[in-house]
């Protein structure tokens, strides 16, 4: 899925003091991916099964072949809050950090940006966006889903 980035190319970053993320060898295709403006998780080539976070094997029948599978971007709150002491490093303003479980039932720990937090709601519905850090890369953060 390629989703429209919350900061588009030209705007000024909303939050120029996001940090990076820390680049691992099992976590970096998920990076160049979000990079590109597309959501994923590994996926293994033995039993199908999808997981996150990224990791060297499968977790359920210990394979090496690793895939990279597409994500819906739809997903639902599960859980949130909003750090306020101390404050959060990196942020101008308290950021709403949330548990949301995609359509396919991963579960991603993310921000929520583009609703106040009297507005936030567990179960409230949520597609994924892209915002760029401060060394210009782009992470996946969700946002209210559009009514249908």
């Amino acid at each position: 899925m390629n989703a429209e980035p919350l900061a588009m190319s030209g705007d000024t970053n909303p939050n120029p003091h996001r940090p990076d993320p820390i680049m691992t060898v099992d976590g970096a295709p998920f990076w160049r991916a979000a990079n590109e403006g597309r959501f994923v998780a590994q996926k293994c080539g033995g039993c199908g099964r999808l997981w996150h976070p990224p990791r060297a094997i499968c977790p359920d029948c210990l394979s090496k072949d690793r895939q990279e599978q597409e994500l819906s971007g739809r997903g639902t709150v599960v859980s949130w809050v909003m750090p306020v002491h101390p404050a959060a490093f990196g942020f101008n303003e308290p950021p709403i950090v949330a548990l949301v479980e995609v359509e396919e039932g991963l579960r991603f720990v993310t921000n929520v940006e583009g609703v106040p937090a009297e507005q936030m709601r567990i179960g409230m519905k949520v597609e994924v966006g892209f915002a760029t850090t401060s060394g210009g890369n782009r992470i996946p953060v969700f946002h209210p889903a559009k009514e249908a």
